[in-house]
């Protein structure tokens, strides 16, 4: 075949594309099992950090493992229905209201973790909360989103950020009130509130939403005596 021809040219060029794709595809298939793994583990550290334990991705899944007694979803009835937790994306389950909760013991006592959702300035947000047995107290918490700014809205994600939750109350006199994101120096009336990110207002409006909506799906199982 003459190879300064347009058929050779064409040929060689589909030839050359078929052969990366299959090359691609091979490599993404064979790496999988790893991303699913280090997927998996940041999700652990992200709900261990909620209840203030620390894990490098190796020591996640032990650490999940002795602390995480019980993981389930829940309607917006607060009643147990059908699903994986742990598997569970967010925004989609949400979407199908159910509502994960993993159930940690810490030194003797409970903590109810509760997945959120929502969006800031560039993109998504998520996090979990953990409150303690009374279902109403924070005992800790951990946000993560997928872009925003570095040094502003990114700081979210920062324990400087997160621990200014722990003994926050989302219930006031037997009403969800959830906790408030206020700009430095201000407050919040009738109601719990952090601190927001200076220079990021518009992500600290969004972590606002998120818990706000986040735990409105979460007030019947937080109320229920059955739980």
């Amino acid at each position: 075949m003459n190879r300064d021809s347009n058929s050779y040219t064409i040929i060689y060029a589909s030839v050359m594309v078929v052969l990366v794709a299959v090359v691609l595809a091979f490599t993404s298939q064979s790496l999988r099992s790893y991303q699913k793994t280090n997927e998996d583990n940041d999700k652990r550290q992200q709900i261990l950090r909620s209840i203030n334990v620390q894990a490098t991705p190796g020591e996640a899944e032990t650490k999940y493992n002795e602390l995480i007694r019980d993981a389930y979803l829940v309607n917006e009835k607060g009643e147990k229905t059908e699903g994986d937790a742990f598997e569970a994306d967010a925004a989609k389950s949400f979407a199908e209201h159910k509502y994960p909760v993993f159930i940690a013991n810490i030194n003797g006592q409970e903590k109810y973790i509760m997945a959120m959702q929502g969006s800031g300035l560039w993109g998504p947000l998520w996090g979990y909360i953990a409150l303690d047995d009374d279902k109403n107290t924070v005992f800790g918490a951990d946000f993560s989103h997928a872009g925003e700014t570095p040094g502003l809205g990114a700081e979210i994600s920062a324990t400087d950020f997160s621990g200014k939750f722990s003994g926050k109350k989302i219930f006031r006199e037997g009403e969800f009130k959830s906790i408030a994101i206020v700009k430095p120096g201000k407050s919040a009336i009738g109601q719990d509130y952090v601190d927001g990110i200076s220079g990021g207002t518009i992500t600290s409006q969004g972590v606002d939403r998120m818990i706000f909506d986040s735990l409105s799906a979460y007030v019947s199982f937080l109320t229920s005596k059955n739980q």
